[in-house]
Parts: C-alpha cells; sequence; structure tokens
C-alpha cells in the first residue's frame, strides 16, 4: 500500500472522533482496489485509479464526508455517504466495497470513473444590456470595456442581478455597486472568490 505522507499529516490534525473514521476508509478503499494511489487534490484526500479520480474523504469540525466518484451526493454534505460523525454513521464495508468496485470498473471501461453526463438543461435566457446599465458602464472609464472582456457567464450573472430586481430603487444600487466592481475587473460575485 503506497500511502502518501500528505494525507498521514492531514489525519494526523484531524479530530478525535474523525481519525478513526478516515484511517479504516484509508485502508477499506486499499484492501479493495489494486493500484490505487493517494494523492492532495484541492487539499482533499483523493484516492486515484488509473490516474482517475476513484474516491476522496475529508473531516471537517463535527463529522467526515467520503465521496465515491460516480454516486449522487447526499443533499446537505459533501459526500456518498453523508455526514459521518462516527463508525457506526458509515454503511457495511461490503457496500463501500461494492461502491468502489463499481467506480473502478467505470474506470476499465473507459468512463473514466464518472456518471454518464447529464443531460443539458435549457440555456440561460439571453439577456439585453438594459440602456441605464450601459449608461452607467460608459461614465466610468475602463467600465465598458471590461465588461466586454468578461466572459458571457460573468456578464450574464451581473446582468440577470441587475434585471430581477422589483424595485427601481433596488435596480439602482446594484447598478451603483456593479459599475466600480466591473471597472476592477471583479467577477458578480468577487467576494466568495478565492
Amino acid at each position: 500500500m503506497t500511502r502518501d505522507p500528505r494525507i498521514d499529516d492531514k489525519i494526523a490534525k484531524a479530530g478525535d472522533f474523525a481519525r478513526p473514521i478516515l484511517e479504516h476508509l484509508r485502508s477499506l478503499v486499499h484492501s479493495t482496489i489494486d493500484g490505487v494511489e493517494e494523492t492532495l487534490k484541492w487539499n482533499v484526500p483523493h484516492f486515484t485509479y488509473k490516474g482517475k479520480n476513484l474516491a476522496a474523504m475529508a473531516a471537517f469540525k463535527e463529522h467526515c464526508s467520503f465521496h465515491v466518484v460516480g454516486r449522487e451526493r447526499v443533499e446537505g454534505a459533501m459526500g456518498s455517504f453523508g455526514r459521518i460523525s462516527s463508525l457506526e454513521d458509515l454503511p457495511d464495508d461490503s457496500e463501500l466495497a461494492a461502491r468502489l468496485l463499481e467506480a473502478k470498473t467505470r474506470i476499465d471501461n473507459g468512463e473514466g470513473g464518472m456518471m454518464a453526463p447529464r443531460p443539458k438543461t435549457s440555456q440561460k435566457p439571453v439577456i439585453p444590456m438594459p440602456d441605464d446599465f450601459a449608461s452607467a458602464l460608459s461614465q466610468v472609464p475602463n467600465a465598458s470595456a471590461q465588461f466586454d472582456q468578461f466572459s458571457p457567464s460573468a456578464r450574464w450573472e451581473y446582468l440577470d442581478w441587475i434585471t430581477s430586481s422589483k424595485r427601481d430603487e433596488t435596480r439602482a444600487k446594484r447598478i451603483a455597486e456593479a459599475v466600480p466592481w466591473i471597472a476592477e475587473g471583479k467577477r458578480r460575485n468577487w467576494k466568495y472568490e478565492r
């Protein structure tokens, strides 16, 4: 079993309740899947097979999560098996092993460990540029040019935010907030981006 020392470190730093859960999951993955490798992706311990994501586990303040690629996530939790606070919260090892073997089979069959792609939902509606927003952008140096350089989805986020306001006062306030952000090259939800 090849162990990534970064994952050893993650487990060692996890809460007392989490360490037995993470060690158990790690051992189960290695005993179930020959050729599995460990790595950190997005600072989260991942298990890969043939270079493809197979599973991931994480510890939080009060629970752990375990996600097997290709299995739907549980609503309200990051993983496939909900919030795991103790070993008793885990399904039987046989169920976990079966899920891991399903993911391995998908990878062996060239499906990349992922489920079949979801059908595309309808496209976002086209939102024309409102005159008041265009006027406000043109009054601030670089704002119009910067807005035009944004990706279509980044432009759509601003347009949707502004045009979805129900009151004129709210719309004016949103435009007043948006224009300086745009001039600085900030996307609509820039506060939440890292």
